[in-house]
């Protein structure tokens, strides 16, 4: 997945089964954008909000994420 952070608008674009673009308004600072994509997909996929984990790319805009099985 791709993430921009500092947007003007939030935005969650699926662009295939398994790879998703997402902008947020929260800056790319003190982790503060991960955690907000992290409750992104927990909305998205309907899951609890801490069970979304941020795998790699902590400080890249190009992010894998883990999200348990429903």
């Amino acid at each position: 997945m791709h993430v921009s952070a500092d947007a003007k608008r939030e935005e969650l674009i699926r662009e295939s089964s398994d790879h998703y673009r997402i902008s947020v308004k929260e800056p790319a600072q003190r982790n503060v954008a991960n955690v907000r994509v992290a409750e992104l997909l927990s909305r998205e996929f309907n899951v609890a909000r801490g069970s979304v984990r941020l795998i790699s790319g902590h400080h890249s805009p190009s992010k894998i994420f883990s999200i348990p099985d429903m």
